[in-house]
């Protein structure tokens, strides 16, 4: 197992991490995170949270760094990227969307994106065809991280001045999943109504 692959494991292992701070009932074992009287009022144990995600979210960006820059990208670590991704991200956006912090059609647009997305690029590996990530997802990404991570920290510094920057991002990743769903699907549709085979027969 070589490095970037160790800190994508890494990424999985925050993740877990991160659901049971998120969802373990603490006051069932005398455990009671400080809440400080700010902007109605701040919990610690989301301050931590916010700080885990953004940990988790960088090891994103610097295991497909180094495997690139040392020639390690491999089959396994872009399965577990994969993976390490979806599950940090889809994970905490219906946490966050259970426990009343963002609207429940956020994650249910970026779940059902990821499995139209996922559907076409299974079909078009078992046609032995790889398809690239375009600009829109990876900005839908990043639009993603950053409103995530500002939904953590309360929306501060924004929230002084009273513009949901947290919200509005979240609404404009819905947005770029759609999108891009819609562009993978215009991508590859000869593949998937198998119209490219008989075009090649």
């Amino acid at each position: 197992m070589n490095l970037p692959t160790k800190i994508t494991v890494l990424r999985l292992v925050l993740t877990v991490v991160l659901i049971i701070l998120l969802c373990f009932p603490f006051y069932s074992v005398g455990v009671n995170f400080p809440t400080y009287n700010v902007l109605g009022g701040v919990s610690l144990q989301y301050i931590i949270a916010g700080v885990i995600f953004i940990v988790a979210s960088l090891t994103d960006f610097v295991d497909g760094y180094l495997a690139r820059k040392n020639n390690q990208v491999t089959n396994t670590g872009k399965m577990l990227d994969a993976i390490a991704d979806k599950a940090l991200v889809n994970s905490v956006l219906i946490i966050l969307a259970a426990q009343g912090f963002i609207n429940e059609i956020i994650p249910v647009i970026v779940v059902l994106r990821d499995i139209v997305v996922n559907a076409i690029k299974m079909e078009a590996a078992g046609r032995g065809r790889v398809v690239a990530a375009i600009g829109s997802g990876k900005l839908k990404t990043a639009t993603l991280m950053v409103g995530t991570t500002l939904t953590f920290f309360y929306n501060m510094p924004f929230e002084f001045i009273n513009i949901s920057i947290a919200e509005i991002l979240l609404y404009i990743a819905a947005i770029l999943s759609i999108v891009s769903a819609v562009q993978y699907f215009n991508m590859n549709k000869a593949l998937i109504f198998g119209k490219e085979e008989k075009a090649n027969s």
